[in-house]
């Protein structure tokens, strides 16, 4: 059997597992930092969450990539039709909001006044978007913030559905994603499972 039908690849798997601790660091980081008064050591919080989020929108390219040439593995053949498209529907909606947040975090330093050096490098300062404006910087930290508990709300329906499928279901939908010297996937047939048009 082809183990790329039931379970993902270690790279999808490295980097599903790095994306997840940067983005739970970067919302922690986000909720932390704006409480903090005005100081280096907030400034550099502020840096590092927009490293964060830099990372993140690369890291969201390259899975975006290792995804087109490496199909997603087979679902458990007992998955209903409504799961199967309500799970492909999340997983896309999870994806535009990794690249929609970085992308309104980016126009939000920009139209504050403050730029974006990846890891504090110079020849790595991103180009500013649009120009400094208060009433704009205002409106885009308000879509920064929406956005950022839009995923907050859907990583949760996404991390409980895996879970259910864990515990109650019994299927191999977590375990797929799993490093697979964690745990050892049940064998299955490749009749007995269907795709997830994801």
């Amino acid at each position: 059997m082809n183990p790329r039908r039931t379970h993902y690849t270690n790279t999808a798997i490295a980097l599903h597992w790095v994306s997840a601790l940067l983005i739970a660091g970067g919302f922690v980081l986000g909720l932390t930092m704006v409480d903090l008064p005005v100081s280096p050591r907030k400034l550099q919080w502020y840096s590092y969450h927009k490293w964060i989020g830099v990372t993140v929108f690369g890291l969201v390219c390259l899975r975006l990539l290792w995804r087109l040439r490496h199909p997603v593995p087979l679902a458990p053949s007992g998955m209903r039709p409504w799961q199967r498209h309500v799970a492909g529907v999340t997983h896309w909606a999870l994806y535009v909001l990794l690249f929609l947040i970085p992308l309104s975090g980016w126009l939000y330093s920009s139209a504050s006044g403050y730029p974006v050096v990846y890891l504090g490098i110079k020849a790595l300062q991103l180009p500013d978007l649009v120009h400094k404006g208060k009433a704009m910087a205002q409106v885009l930290r308000l879509v920064h913030e929406l956005l950022n508990y839009t995923l907050l709300g859907l990583v949760l329906v996404h991390a409980g559905a895996a879970l259910k499928h864990h515990f109650i279901d019994d299927d191999d939908v977590l375990r797929r994603m799993l490093p697979r010297r964690a745990v050892r996937s049940k064998a299955r047939d490749e009749s007995s499972c269907v795709a997830i048009d994801e």
